[in-house]
């Protein structure tokens, strides 16, 4: 993370048309490439994969995640030409050998459906990004908000005070302080889901709702903070700032996708940044 000075356009705040200090994540973005396209028909049990069609020249580090196929040409989608398809989907991967800070080269791979249009059109939009890259501009603007989903920072087991953050007990406890006073009442005889008890903390996949895209920029160097960001390194490819914080620490894998849960009367207005701090972020 680090800071921006962003002028606030906020109508009715106190600081409207200043300067604001706002914090800010630097999300490396390289482009995807569409490794595929897929296509679902309806059943009597829900969607069901009809087809894929495979487009050629993929990365060879892809063959390491799963077996791709290379007989697929452009005639392959005559096969689905009278198929009544109901969905339209792309198979896309990630490109981790173009990040420096990440030592992880082997792709990862997500599906991603096609919307808006009818189904012709969106099948021909599919065959148009076929074998292409799709960056981070194709997905969103500055100014929009989108949804952040990421595994977060794991933690192990813990105990029921610094899991749920109960209150300690009295010094006067005869057992221990840090453990929960009681499981609940006698009926029902069994504890509830409700009660705060020791286990797994952290290393979820959680969704953090919209959070507002600051700036898209083509050149790391100009966020790049003096000696690299603290366990990363330098930024080298597209990169966006998002406003406040995302889960998962440095190094892990993000997913980005339009907000599901925008307001209503939200702004899209592209955020006027004046200044990004590159001061060294090592306690220099």
């Amino acid at each position: 993370m680090t800071h921006a000075y962003v002028v606030d356009r906020r109508a009715k705040s106190a600081t409207s048309g200043l300067e604001v200090q706002t914090p800010v994540t630097v999300i490396e973005v390289p482009p995807m490439r569409i490794a595929a396209v897929r296509f679902y028909e309806n059943t009597i049990i829900g969607l069901k994969t009809a087809g894929e069609v495979w487009a050629q020249d993929l990365d060879p580090l892809l063959s390491r995640r799963l077996n791709v196929p290379t007989n697929h040409n452009e005639g392959s989608f005559d096969r689905y030409s009278g198929l009544d398809v109901e969905d339209v989907r792309v198979i896309a991967y990630t490109q981790p050998k173009l990040v420096t800070g990440v030592p992880k080269k082997v792709p990862d791979i997500m599906e991603l459906r096609i919307g808006g249009g009818t189904i012709p059109e969106r099948i021909a939009f599919a065959k148009e990004i076929l074998g292409k890259e799709v960056t981070m501009t194709d997905f969103a603007a500055e100014g929009t908000l989108i949804d952040v989903i990421a595994v977060t920072k794991g933690k192990g087991f813990q105990g029921v005070i610094k899991r749920w953050g109960v209150k300690l007990l009295s010094h006067r406890n005869s057992k221990h302080r840090r453990e929960s006073g009681n499981l609940g009442p006698k009926r029902p005889g069994y504890v509830r889901g409700t009660v705060p008890q020791s286990g797994q903390m952290g290393y979820h996949q959680r969704t953090e709702f919209n959070k507002k895209v600051v700036k898209v920029g083509e050149n790391g160097a100009e966020i790049t903070p003096k000696g690299g960001f603290v366990n990363y390194g330098e930024v080298r490819n597209t990169y966006v700032l998002v406003h406040g914080s995302v889960p998962g620490p440095t190094k892990r894998l993000i997913r980005l996708r339009d907000a599901t849960r925008a307001p209503k009367k939200a702004s899209t207005a592209v955020p006027e940044v004046t200044y990004v701090s590159t001061e060294s972020k090592q306690g220099a």
